[in-house]
């Protein structure tokens, strides 16, 4: 059964950047469908940014295209966040997910059955 653990949230300044990771086990991400997702406090969850199989594909939240890159490893047992240019608007709890493919690459998360517990992320002077 496949298991996601994030790591790499912190306390960062506006500005700075952070790179989260998604460690898979009990199973590699191959075919899987792997997004980013984030809730802040009172706010509902929402996509930031989801990698189709093989990496080819990605989509962004327009509220951090420009700031946010998602990718796969090389292994293909974990995917990463890297976040620039942090606003104290990023500040959330930050989810990996994966749906197995075939599957849409959306950053609605309905159709993501494998959740990791999160991690948080603080940006704040």
């Amino acid at each position: 059964q496949l298991q996601l653990v994030e790591s790499g949230g912190d306390l960062v300044q506006p500005g700075g950047s952070l790179r989260l990771s998604c460690a898979a086990s009990g199973s590699t991400l191959t075919n899987y469908i792997v997004g980013w997702f984030r809730q802040a406090p009172g706010k509902e969850r929402e996509g930031v940014a989801v990698v189709s199989t093989g990496g080819t594909l990605t989509k962004s939240a327009n509220s951090v295209k420009g700031r946010f890159v998602i990718s796969r490893g090389n292994a293909d047992d974990t995917v990463y966040l890297q976040m620039s240019n942090l606003k104290p608007e990023d500040t959330a709890i930050y989810y990996c997910a994966a749906a197995r493919a075939p599957t849409q690459v959306t950053l609605n998360p309905s159709p993501y059955e494998s959740w990791g517990r999160g991690t948080q992320v603080t940006v704040s002077s």
